[in-house]
């Protein structure tokens, strides 16, 4: 095996497709039906992006498991995240706050990826300049540890064990037009955009 290859960067694979997701997210609103006790004073906020978009079907299993409309909201946190100079420049999304407001009630942040933990950092100083919440929870699609902040999720789609040098790509059929979880190195896109930029005889099609 050559130097190159043993370097060569590891493309993604595929850890959940379109049918685990839907029952990582049909488990997920019974647990929370169970430990909220039929989940009265639940208020759902997806954090942006695929975190909103997985609220949405948090919110539509709830309503089939409980027969009630739970209240459902989005949060943007851009402005409250703590490497926000050391980043380009984002739009801002938009944060939606249900009619009844969070006050006294248990406030469940929605996500994709748990990974350092400051977008949830962030999700919850954004939270105190809403209102006050009895509780909040987290639930996320993946876990993928290598916390920074001593934060952990309540309700965890499933644990997948990663090393710094990987990436985990969410993709979800309402923004990706398919539901998987991918899991691969970090660099693979960009060195692969390298390579194909050094052939002039291969085209590089725009992503």
């Amino acid at each position: 095996m050559t130097a190159h290859q043993e370097t060569a960067p590891r493309p993604p694979h595929q850890v959940l497709d379109g049918t685990d997701i839907a029952r990582v997210v049909t488990r997920i609103a019974h647990e929370i039906v169970e430990r909220a006790k039929g989940a009265e004073d639940v208020v759902l906020l997806g954090i942006h992006t695929r975190g909103v978009h997985l609220a949405r079907r948090l919110h539509a299993r709830l309503a089939q498991i409980t027969g009630q409309e739970i209240p459902l909201g989005t949060l943007d946190i851009t402005m409250y995240r703590d490497d926000l100079r050391l980043k380009p420049a984002r739009a801002l999304e938009h944060t939606e706050i249900p009619p009844g407001g969070i006050d006294g009630r248990l406030v469940i942040l929605v996500d994709d990826v748990l990974f350092s933990g400051r977008t949830i950092r962030a999700a919850l100083d954004a939270l105190n300049d809403i209102g006050r919440p009895r509780a909040v929870q987290l639930a996320v699609l993946v876990d993928r540890g290598h916390r920074e902040l001593p934060i952990r999720a309540d309700y965890v789609g499933k644990n997948l064990p990663t090393s710094l040098r990987e990436a985990v790509q969410v993709r979800l059929a309402d923004r990706d037009g398919v539901d998987a979880v991918l899991v691969g190195d970090r660099d693979f896109a960009a060195r692969s955009s390298q390579a194909l930029a050094s052939q002039p005889s291969v085209p590089h099609l725009p992503e």
